[in-house]
């Protein structure tokens, strides 16, 4: 892993230099809901990433250890990205931003469900989750 340049010794501050910026957060989120995608499921997402940021985005959380890049089974073309167990240890912090976001904003009803699960039980549903991403 390439060692990035720290504004500081601060933990947040260090966090947020590799996954803080919204669009390694939207790709983080996919990779947890579809467990793998290519480069061309992440041009699809309705936020429309451009090309450009999306590679850099994607060399820059794979050089810090967050995703893997694996060859695509079906086409020599394409590659898979998928979390690696740091990305997967990710997922807590995931959580509490939905919930955050549910408090402050009205919710699709897909991500509503996502959300009443977690208000169930969250510890279990992270495990749940955890070991779903893990295995895969």
């Amino acid at each position: 892993m390439i060692e990035i340049k720290k504004r500081s010794e601060c933990p947040i501050s260090c966090s947020l230099d590799i996954w803080g910026d919204k669009w390694s957060l939207l790709i983080i989120r996919d990779l947890m809901h579809a467990k793998q995608c290519t480069y061309g499921d992440f041009l699809k997402s309705e936020e429309k990433i451009a090309t450009n940021i999306l590679a850099a985005r994607l060399q820059m959380l794979e050089t810090n250890g967050v995703i893997t890049k694996q060859d695509h089974p079906e086409s020599k073309a394409k590659v898979l990205y998928k979390l690696t167990q740091k990305g997967i240890d990710l997922l807590p912090i995931m959580v509490e931003i939905n919930l955050w976001a549910d408090k402050y904003f009205t919710l699709p009803s897909e991500r509503k469900e996502m959300i009443d699960e977690v208000k169930k039980d969250k510890e279990a549903f992270i495990k749940e989750k955890i070991k779903e991403l893990s295995l895969s």
